[in-house]
């Protein structure tokens, strides 16, 4: 006999009480990244789940010229602010020398793109207390941002952030970057070398370009190949710094993620999203995730899309044994072929895989074990997240593409920013964390996203499919913007090409800007005599 579950409509107000992150110990973010040959086009692509309270704001930070001998102010506390002029919280850490020339960049919390087509994405995976030093001037962001404005390859990037960890010293928990270029893609992980040490332990490895990878708060970086270093690199210290700490007893073979692990893996190199994703491109591997390893990256069985990575990272694991809907049910009345009633049991229209400890604690203790809780790969959470898509074939202004979202990526939809993007609309520049405000990107999509959620079952399908709909129509527009920005790009008509790329960013904002605030209007009149 199915499991039934009687839900007052009044318990649906407890979505929100609560937010999903407290579920969590340093488990914020998700990268997915695929190398030239694994793409149906031949792009590289990586991606970043901002997962957390950060700032929502962004903007173009142009390029610039240095004179010589300038030095290059390294920050603590940029992630939190509430605009580009804000300065609280923010303190000078240090100052590093400042370099001729600093490429135009993507200014998000954890800076994620340049003129040149490098792109980066971050997750925490925090690692053992021991090892952070907080006088380390680096935090990771601030290495994003120098790695963007000196560096055109993830290769540079990698090197640059490497040794200005250890010349300088890292000051943050450990950290995985996803560094892509047009050509291929890195995986970097990061940690302290301890509390009063100056520099840091870091090891990076190329993911092969007809494989797909990914990060999701656990290392997962293995044995050192400094043997390979085509394939691979990292710091002297790693086996001498996990000694020292206890952490490696120095007997068999050195693995680095079993060696930096945080309590949260439990032990292994991944859990719930990186088990889900590399199954769900690789099926005919038949990972099973009773295995005490997973491959670092895998061959996806069929070459994955930018839009097959946005969906991934849409996924809430509906239809799979961890779907955290699927025993929040309410009873039916229905009658069968011959006429006969009886009662059916579907899936609560107030069930939604971003319930927060209120809802499922309340869930759990009317009727014991309704909802076993998940990580979902998207979350109500999530202050921003993009998709990257990196394109040697192309000029870079127009080649370099990142499709960027605020809010909940399962619910929110893409606008691309561009490699040449000099200008954003005046929303983005606005953040919508610390308050409510109307006239900002994150609220402008927030609204509707938060009142589908009271009701996810009733409101699924009509905003994915709003979401699918214009997500088509920004690709579809695309086609003709490539060609343009290309042939002007040829004719050397530079300012026409940025003018074109500004214009198309803004015409995909106010597109999915009015759908979403059409889709809010429609939810208060749905729900309009209650939830």
């Amino acid at each position: 006999m199915k499991r039934l579950l009687f839900l007052p409509l009044f318990l649906a107000v407890f979505t929100f009480v609560r937010s999903q992150e407290e579920f969590f110990d340093g488990q914020s973010c998700t990268s997915i990244m695929a190398g030239r040959k694994a793409t149906v086009d031949g792009s590289v692509i990586t991606s970043h789940t901002c997962d957390g309270r950060y700032r929502t704001w962004l903007s173009v930070e142009p390029a610039a010229d240095y004179p010589e001998g300038a030095m290059m102010p390294v920050y603590k506390g940029t992630a939190h602010t509430v605009s580009r002029d804000d300065t609280t919280g923010v303190r000078l850490a240090g100052e590093i020398p400042q370099v001729r020339h600093t490429f135009a960049y993507l200014n998000t919390a954890y800076p994620c793109m340049n003129e040149k087509q490098l792109a980066i994405g971050e997750t925490t995976f925090g690692g053992p207390d021991t090892l952070r030093n907080p006088d380390g001037m680096f935090l990771i962001e601030e290495l994003q941002r120098v790695a963007l404005q000196r560096c055109s390859t993830a290769r540079d990037a990698v090197v640059l952030i490497g040794s200005l960890v250890e010349r300088y010293g890292y000051g943050d928990g450990g950290e995985c970057i996803t560094l892509a270029d047009k050509n291929e893609v890195w995986q970097m992980e990061i940690l302290g070398a301890g509390r009063h040490a100056k520099g840091g332990v870091w090891a990076a490895q190329r993911i092969p370009d007809d494989h797909v990878a990914i990060s999701a708060n656990i290392p997962r970086i293995g044995r050192l190949q400094r043997n390979n270093p085509a394939a691979f690199l990292c710091s002297d210290n790693a086996e001498s710094v996990a000694r020292q700490h206890g952490l490696w007893d120095g007997k068999g073979e050195f693995v680095f993620w079993r060696a930096f692990l945080p309590e949260y893996a439990g032990g292994r190199n991944f859990r719930e999203r990186e088990f889900f994703i590399l199954n769900a491109l690789a099926p005919s591997l038949h990972l099973n995730y009773e295995m005490d390893e997973l491959p670092f990256s895998v061959r996806p069985d069929s070459n994955v899309s930018v839009e097959c990575v946005m969906a991934l990272l849409r996924s809430t694991y509906e239809g799979t044994d961890m779907d955290m809907c699927r025993n929040v049910l309410m009873p039916v009345e229905r009658k069968n072929s011959e006429g006969d009633p009886y009662t059916d049991y579907v899936v609560s229209p107030l069930a939604n895989p971003w319930m927060t400890s209120a809802m499922q604690k309340t869930l759990n203790y009317l009727r014991p074990g309704t909802v076993d809780f998940r990580r979902t790969v998207s979350v109500a959470w999530c202050s921003y997240s993009w998709v990257a898509q990196l394109r040697g074939r192309m000029p870079d202004a127009v080649g370099g593409v990142c499709w960027f979202s605020v809010d909940n990526p399962g619910q929110s939809p893409r606008i691309p920013v561009f490699a040449g993007t000099t200008r954003l609309p005046d929303a983005f520049g606005r953040c919508g964390q610390k308050r409510y405000d109307p006239n900002s990107l994150l609220w402008q999509y927030r609204k509707a996203n938060k009142l589908a959620t009271l009701a996810w079952q009733r409101t699924k399908k009509e905003m994915t499919d709003t979401l699918l709909h214009r997500q088509q129509a920004a690709f579809d527009g695309l086609r003709k913007l490539e060609s343009d920005v290309q042939l002007y790009y040829m004719q050397g008509m530079i300012s026409d090409c940025a003018r074109l790329l500004d214009g198309y960013t803004e015409r995909v904002y106010l597109d999915t800007r009015d759908a979403w605030a059409a889709l809010e209007a429609r939810y208060w009149h749905l729900f309009g005599m209650g939830f």
